[in-house]
């Protein structure tokens, strides 16, 4: 009972004090007492100033700040990605290249011509129809083997046509019928050669062996062209059905294509080689591979030090429609890189030397999320059928490997074999060829999905080539140079050496300089940071706790504050429910007073001190308290004596 006063002082405190602070009851208060504590110099200004022209100019300065910030904070969020290129060089020994070398021609003549004598022998029937070219009879003959003797179906059914002015007929070049074509026609006109009138357009026709509706006319405006690009055609389906082992005793030995050699001063033989059989340049042969387990490194540079080699070209034994130039192709690269000899070979001359200066680079490149690169290509959906390390061209050859298989249910022949698939060829896919080039079509438009599946790799190394050329040999030298290399090779050769069947070749480093380019973040987690805290100062100086308070402000309390509002609205909603449904009448309006509200602010059971007993409001009817007057009846003096003193008296005298 003693407590009871003091809980009531202490309920109408809460009732009636004013609250401010993170717990003030309105969003307005919430935001002046924000504006009036914080530490942000512009939010205070825009409460204190006085006059609205002031408040207006502070305002308009606060949020031109704020938009500054986010504007320089997005920035710093999007640049937080970017990558700075370093480079760095030094001198050092160089590991030494495996560098890969292909003649130009894939097969000896002399030993494939039995297999491709139909073919040939249309070729020239072709040539003879539309050039008036015939064979004299000086050249060897070239025997037929009944072992492509089925071929002559397929020749008959793809022929060479002449298509006059975009008509829809053509002349068979063969026979000399004309018939009609039907379906797409693809010109494809990339040649400065033409074939004398203008409008001679040679071409062959490919249809769907399932739909003869389905076919497609490709056309070209140089007849050389499209005899090579038809030839090309029937060669990859007849090379396709022969062994492997077969092939590589058609091509080119070591011994027959390297005549001396040479690295770092020092002899070399074929020894140093290793072969590799390549289904559209026959046997390769590759120096300094590295399948021994160990790479040659050179340590100075200069072509005297570097790989020197004469290669046996052997002009009289090439394919006439096969191959228009004479030489050899190179190509440099890393012993764990696959050689595209078709894509980046370089091509070496005859009867020249060909000097090939080298500068190392080795480059790296950041991963996600600063670019779109992978690191070992085990991330990328495509099968490697190349068994060497990752490469943007892999990947693209293997997917449309991969693609032909599915849609044409067998393999290209130039790119390798995946697991369970054989090469394509006439009598078991009799509908490859249109198959194919519709194929080809879309990989070039990118609609097969590879250039989009298939991803740079972020580590590589590069050399890049310097490439001059000379005579060789001169002259003067010429005689007995040959002589030599006759002799040389006499026993094997049984015939003189002519200078347009050799080929000299020298690739080394023009320095030892190697060249390393990395990329490395241009921010870190700490710059950032330091950026953002830079940015507050300068324009709000505000700093992390500014940050934290804005946070727990804006969105905690202001959060809190309307929450509260809407719980205390649904608990006098659901008391009036109560109420009513308990008496069966409305609550009155003084009954709602009566019961008052809690005051947040006091959240303690203490008793009331004076000063917040100050605090309290006063009632609206009553007057202003005021010190009331001294009652001067208590001025009068009583005494206690009821005779005056003697000693009083003589005083009253005077």
């Amino acid at each position: 009972a003693a407590t009871a006063p003091g809980k009531k002082i202490t309920a109408r405190l809460k009732r009636t004090l004013p609250v401010r602070g993170p717990q003030a009851p309105t969003l307005s208060e919430l935001m002046r007492w924000y504006c009036l504590n914080t530490n942000t110099h512009g939010c205070r200004r825009i409460v204190v100033s006085r006059g609205r022209l002031r408040r207006l100019l502070w305002i308009v300065l606060t949020l031109s700040a704020v938009g500054l910030i986010l504007w320089q904070c997005a920035e710093l969020l999007m640049n937080y990605y970017s990558a700075s290129v370093s480079v760095t060089v030094q001198f050092q020994k160089l590991p030494f290249p495996a560098v890969t070398i292909c003649n130009i021609n894939p097969y000896k003549y002399s030993a494939v011509k039995e297999y491709l004598s139909e073919l040939d022998k249309e070729t020239k029937k072709a040539l003879e129809t539309f050039y008036g070219f015939s064979e004299g009879k000086s050249k060897v003959r070239r025997s037929v083997d009944d072992w492509n003797s089925t071929g002559s179906d397929f020749f008959q059914q793809i022929p060479l046509l002449k298509v006059e002015d975009f008509s829809r007929t053509a002349t068979d070049l063969r026979s000399g019928q004309k018939r009609k074509i039907e379906g797409s026609v693809f010109h494809k006109d990339s040649s400065i050669v033409n074939s004398g009138d203008s409008n001679d357009i040679v071409g062959f026709q490919l249809c769907d062996a399932n739909n003869s509706s389905e076919c497609a006319l490709y056309t070209f405006s140089s007849g050389v062209n499209a005899i090579q690009e038809w030839y090309r055609l029937h060669y990859m389906n007849i090379m396709a059905q022969i062994p492997l082992e077969t092939k590589e005793k058609l091509s080119y030995s070591a011994e027959d294509l390297l005549l001396t050699c040479f690295f770092d001063g020092l002899s070399c033989d074929k020894r140093h080689f290793t072969r590799f059989h390549h289904p559209l340049h026959g046997n390769c042969y590759t120096f300094n591979s590295g399948e021994n387990g160990t790479i040659l490194s050179t340590s100075t540079g200069g072509s005297e030090y570097g790989l020197q080699v004469v290669l046996y070209i052997d002009e009289a034994d090439y394919n006439p429609f096969l191959v228009t130039s004479t030489g050899a192709k190179i190509v440099v690269h890393d012993q764990n890189e696959y050689p595209f000899i078709e894509d980046i070979g370089t091509e070496i001359e005859t009867a020249a030397v060909t000097s090939i200066g080298m500068h190392f680079t080795q480059s790296r490149k950041l991963s996600k999320p600063y670019s779109d690169c992978t690191e070992t290509g085990a991330d990328i959906p495509v099968e490697n059928l190349y068994n060497k390390s990752y490469s943007l061209q892999i990947c693209l050859h293997s997917c449309f490997q991969k693609a032909m298989v599915d849609s044409c249910g067998c393999a290209q022949y130039a790119q390798p074999l995946p697991a369970g698939a054989e090469y394509c060829n006439y009598k078991k896919n009799p509908n490859w060829m249109y198959c194919y080039y519709r194929l080809h079509e879309k990989f070039v438009k990118e609609q097969l999905g590879c250039q989009q599946i298939c991803k740079d790799a972020c580590s590589f190394k590069e050399w890049a080539l310097t490439t001059s050329i000379a005579q060789w040999p001169s002259i003067v030298s010429e005689d007995w140079m040959l002589r030599v290399l006759s002799w040389d090779k006499g026993q094997k050769l049984n015939k003189k050496l002519n200078k347009t069947d050799l080929a000299n070749l020298m690739v080394f480093y023009k320095d030892l300089n190697e060249r390393f380019i990395s990329e490395n973040p241009t921010n870190t987690l700490v710059i950032l940071l330091s950026n953002f805290g830079g940015q507050l100062g300068l324009w709000m100086s505000c700093s992390v706790v500014c940050v934290i308070e804005i946070v727990e402000v804006f969105f905690i309390d202001s959060l809190s504050i309307v929450m509260r509002r809407q719980w205390q609205r649904a608990k006098k909603w659901w008391n009036g429910r109560r109420a009513r449904a308990g008496s069966g009448k409305a609550p009155q309006a003084g009954d709602v007073e009566r019961q008052g509200h809690d005051n947040p602010a006091c959240i303690d059971e203490d008793l009331p001190t004076f000063t917040t007993a100050l605090r309290l409001p006063l009632p609206q009817d009553s007057p202003l308290p005021r010190t009331p007057p001294p009652n001067y009846s208590t001025l009068r003096l009583e005494t206690a004596f009821t005779e005056q003193l003697p000693d009083t008296l003589e005083l009253d005298r005077h």
